[in-house]
């Protein structure tokens, strides 16, 4: 196995995370105050997402023309010069353009990237390395707004360093080789609807974590708030979501090579769903730290369990068709998401958010327990 190519994707990454975890709220912070409301900052928000649909289309024709090392450090160079444009243009209709063309960049950057990674990986330490992969992205995204906190909100010191990042992180991949071959025709993304027969458990499961990743960062907060919460309080509680996630991946893929990986993959579904259901009847006990540790753990499993099958199973284009078709639903889970937590959370109930991720996960052990549910993947171990 090419352990300095390994790390250097990994930490090409995870510096990406790094980059989002400072520009993302760094933008919501600056549309504030100039004056934009709460719809405004809603639809910049949702146009990475917007990006990733597009995106996950691209991949295999960029990847057949400029091979995949390639691809990734041009794409990287590309969402470089797009946060470095942020700073020096400050216009909300270029501002729109711009994340867009950064959510169409960054989602190439994840598709190969994730793709090589699992291309590289022997399977008997699969498991170990997608999660170690998955904590530095999720704690290098965590760190993102503790570095703000140093660089500031009112400068434009977080765009530079965050462009800064993105092209370091591209020259990491200098050298090394072991990328998938990409066909563009097979590659394209095409395919998805018999993507979600084939596997339905994985797509579901993809889906829910990027629901999930999207409304802990933004609605979570809020929700905490309404409940009575502190503001102080409310976002150690969104701390420690994430750090379960974080945390806990690497027992999670330590696990995933010694037990059985789709029994694993429902045990993290059964969890989530207990800890949705869980978090209205705890709120207000000190019980309610574990089940918040619990929630982001088992979320998290599931994406990095998702990842973990899909490359035991896919080689070449096919697996980077297969990533192509995890990047359409996450930008699905995105959009989705936040959309239908708001609005049940405004009209229906103020617990929308918790019961939603229940009901999602309720399909998901579902989906996870009917024949065929995983019958496009190799069974393993």
């Amino acid at each position: 196995m090419k352990w300095a190519t390994y790390f250097a994707v990994t930490a090409a990454v995870v510096f990406v995370g790094l980059s989002l975890g400072v520009t993302l709220p760094l933008v919501s912070f600056r549309l504030e105050a100039w004056g934009y409301g709460s719809f405004a900052i809603g639809v910049m928000a949702a146009m990475p997402a917007v990006g990733i649909l597009l995106g996950a289309r691209l991949t295999g024709h960029l990847a057949e023309w400029c091979g995949t090392p390639q691809s990734l450090r041009l794409c990287m160079l590309v969402s470089a010069t797009s946060v470095a444009l942020l700073s020096v243009m400050p216009s909300y209709p270029l501002w729109l353009l711009l994340r867009l063309l950064i959510g169409i960049s960054l989602t190439v950057v994840f598709v190969l990237g994730e793709s090589w990674i699992n291309q590289l990986l022997e399977d008997r330490l699969r498991g170990r390395l997608v999660a170690l992969y998955g904590t530095g992205f999720a704690l290098s995204q965590l760190c993102g707004p503790l570095l703000l906190t140093l660089l500031g909100t009112e400068s434009d010191r977080g765009f530079w360093f965050a462009a800064g990042v993105l092209v370091f992180g591209s020259l990491l991949l200098v050298g090394h080789d072991g990328a998938p071959k990409v066909d563009a025709q097979s590659a394209s993304g095409r395919g998805i609807v018999a993507f979600c027969r084939g596997s339905p458990a994985i797509a579901w499961a993809v889906v829910l974590f990027a629901a999930f990743e999207a409304m802990v960062l933004t609605l979570l907060p809020v929700y905490l708030l309404r409940e009575g919460f502190a503001q102080q309080l409310a976002l150690f509680m969104v701390s420690a979501v994430v750090v379960g996630d974080a945390a806990l991946q690497l027992p999670i893929g330590w696990m995933a090579d010694r037990v059985p990986r789709q029994a694993l993959f429902r045990c993290c579904g059964v969890v989530l769903l207990l800890s949705s259901l869980s978090i209205p009847l705890l709120l207000h006990t000190q019980l309610i730290w574990v089940v918040l540790l619990l929630f982001g753990a088992s979320a998290g499993g599931l994406y990095t369990l998702s990842l973990i099958l899909v490359g035991q199973r896919y080689r070449d284009d096919a697996l980077v068709r297969a990533n192509s078709h995890i990047a359409l639903l996450w930008g699905a889970g995105c959009l989705l998401g936040p959309l239908s937590t708001g609005a049940a959370s405004q009209w229906v109930s103020g617990h929308a958010l918790p019961m939603l991720m229940a009901i999602g996960a309720a399909g998901f052990v579902w989906l996870a327990f009917q024949r065929g549910a995983f019958s496009e993947v190799a069974v393993q171990r």
